[in-house]
């Protein structure tokens, strides 16, 4: 490490709040995917900013249309129409199928908005304030309060506590689980399609299907979280539509925006008419027309790169090559995910390891302890993934 980065580092940590313990790099720009330090490093990059950069980094098209935007207007509040927010709700209501869109400013404000959705829903139905949630054990939703109270793990939530009350935690792929925490107070369900930070655990078919009954048959609401599996990450633009169903609300983030802070909550109709009306619910900054220049480009180049083509032909070489490592380390037991969102199992911390791989020009993390994940740009290649393998072989070997 050079004294120019360690003075940086230095001066981050004198002056930073310290909530995160970052790796030793400070990154400079990126190009494709590979990112590059201020020493000049590069970097292959399978985390694209913790599954944001789908595109890769430095995308003339895209950067184009955010410097566009910049010169004409970046912000109006939302007592006024503009024409990205007109456009990146059309087009983001095409791919996702749903009918009502509310742009946010992260996927926490979208998990957020969409809780106060349903509650707003069964509220309007009985006049009741003692509606209960269900959501998934080992789920993760955002570190706002409301985000945070359907998040799974105890040990984000125990120095915040009280949480807003009124959730319970079933299990995910327990669909008896579901029926246990089930009761007439039952306002919604919420999960991710593709649990991230929770272990890289997809919902099974069988179980999402009985839920989404579940729900039609007692008015539930299915709130399916996007936020990280969603975005073409899984070969489908949203994974939830493998299966054959649909929810009444969806969050989506990350890669919604590519790198500029956006998130969005959707609503069929029913919940849509049904819901949240004005003075309900607002944001500043929420569908301002840099964000939504972002996503409508986003939402452009996704088509005209064919980037779920790209996912389904590279996402099962990945899988190969993982499990190769897995046939060939005892210490990896297994590999899950799904798409370009994969995650390999160890029984052993792998903090090390991902600290192995980055000396050696590769940016990985975790998904818990005992798992990296691998969430790369979906414009990789099956030459970047031969790349990744060969460098991640190489740390093994030292383990």
């Amino acid at each position: 490490m050079s004294e120019k980065m360690k003075e940086y580092i230095e001066e981050a940590e004198k002056d930073l709040l310290h909530t995160y313990n970052r790796y030793q790099v400070v990154l400079d720009h990126g190009d494709g995917v590979h990112l590059y330090d201020i020493d000049g490093k590069e970097y292959l990059d399978f985390v694209s900013g913790i599954a944001v950069f789908a595109l890769g980094y430095n995308n003339k098209e895209y950067n184009d249309a955010l410097k566009a935007q910049i010169d004409k207007v970046i912000h109006t509040s939302n007592y006024y129409y503009n024409v990205p927010a007109v456009d990146a709700a059309r087009k983001l209501k095409k791919v996702s199928g749903m009918d009502r869109v509310f742009f946010t400013n992260s996927g926490a404000e979208a998990v957020e908005g969409a809780l106060k959705a349903a509650r707003k829903y069964a509220f309007l139905k009985d006049g009741k304030n003692d509606h209960e949630i269900i959501a998934m054990e080992h789920s993760f939703h955002g570190r706002t309060f409301g985000a945070l109270s359907v998040t799974g793990n105890p040990k984000y939530r125990e120095a915040f506590e009280p949480m807003i009350g009124h959730v319970r935690f079933a299990k995910m792929n327990d669909f008896e689980s579901i029926l246990e925490n089930v009761n007439d107070k039952t306002c919604a369900i919420i999960m991710e399609t593709v649990q991230g930070e929770g272990g890289i655990f997809p919902a099974q078919e069988d179980f999402l299907k009985k839920v989404r009954a579940l729900c039609d048959e007692k008015d539930i609401l299915l709130i399916l979280d996007e936020i990280q599996c969603g975005m073409g990450r899984t070969g489908y633009m949203f994974a939830w539509q493998k299966y054959g169903i649909k929810p009444d609300i969806m969050t989506c983030a990350k890669a919604l925006g590519c790198g500029v802070p956006v998130g969005a909550f959707l609503l069929n109709e029913k919940v849509g008419q049904n819901s949240l009306k004005a003075g309900d619910h607002g944001t500043t900054y929420g569908g301002n027309p840099l964000a939504c220049a972002a996503i409508s480009k986003v939402l452009d180049l996704f088509e005209q790169y064919n980037i779920i083509d790209n996912v389904n032909s590279v996402a099962p070489y990945l899988e190969k090559r993982l499990d190769e490592l897995v046939n060939k380390y005892d210490f990896i037991t297994t590999r899950r995910g799904a798409g370009l969102m994969q995650g390999l199992v160890f029984d052993r911390p792998v903090a090390d390891i991902i600290v192995k791989a980055m000396d050696k020009g590769l940016i990985l993390i975790n998904a818990g302890a005992q798992i990296i994940r691998f969430v790369p740009p979906l414009v990789i290649t099956k030459e970047n993934v031969d790349q990744m393998i060969d460098i991640l072989d190489a740390c093994l070997q030292e383990v």
